[in-house]
């Protein structure tokens, strides 16, 4: 039983679990000197959380891993560049609008924007705001990934594009409404997150090895970066046009 794969697992998430749950209790008996509200509960959401952090990465390695290098072989037997690149495009920005972090972020951004009167105080007006950010975060990581993509197949050096993005994003700054430009930065991170790093991951660790003369070390990491660029300036010219 102790050395089944998922009770390894299981563990292994425990420990992940450890360094969040010393510093609670340290400064909740040490510091606060407070006693702890409902350990029974707070006992049950760990357990439910090791479970939750357990199945989400075996199902990681058991689907979203492979079908991403899975693909990226077909694409690359395949040949086209077109498929790749449309196939590289809805990958990012599919992944991108079923993101939770972003979802939670610009509804979030919708109700502080509306009850800042920079928007309607509306139902309605909140979900266009909300839905045009995201929108506009998944064009922007689905243009990175596609973007991605070429600089694999062509073996462009990662940091031209690293260093050009935030020169755009240095630029464009001083020019976005100060309202968004708080959310712009935010939408780097929250596109980063469950669903699309380990797809994003996969294809560009497949599409490395699959090409000959490409290292994955070298050119199959990267992607996750650049998508995280992305939307800053996207959503800043989103602010500035819209």
């Amino acid at each position: 039983m102790f050395n089944h794969p998922f009770t390894k697992r299981l563990f292994s998430s425990f420990l992940d679990l450890v360094p969040i749950l010393a510093v609670v209790l340290f400064f909740q008996i040490v510091i606060i000197q407070q006693p702890i509200p409902n350990v029974a509960q707070l006992m049950g959401g760990t357990l439910l959380i090791i479970l939750g952090l357990s199945v989400f990465i075996q199902g990681l390695e058991q689907s979203l891993f492979p079908i991403g290098e899975t693909m990226a072989y077909a694409f690359a037997r395949k040949g086209s560049l077109f498929w790749l690149l449309t196939f590289a495009f809805c990958l990012g920005f599919g992944t991108t609008v079923a993101e939770p972090a972003l979802i939670a972020v610009t509804d979030e951004a919708a109700r502080i924007a509306s009850k800042g009167n920079i928007i309607e105080q509306s139902d309605a007006a909140r979900e266009n705001y909300a839905l045009g950010l995201r929108i506009t975060v998944a064009l922007s990581v689905g243009f990175a990934i596609l973007v991605g993509v070429l600089r694999i197949l062509r073996g462009w050096p990662l940091f031209y594009l690293i260093i050009g993005g935030y020169c755009c994003v240095l630029v464009m700054t001083p020019f976005a409404p100060a309202e968004i430009i708080g959310i712009a930065y935010d939408s780097g991170g929250v596109t980063t997150s469950t669903i699309t790093v380990p797809l994003v991951t996969a294809l560009g660790v497949g599409l490395a090895t699959a090409i000959k003369g490409r290292n994955p070390m070298i050119d199959g990491f990267g992607l996750i970066a650049f998508a995280s660029l992305t939307p800053m300036i996207f959503v800043m010219a989103y602010g500035m046009l819209v």
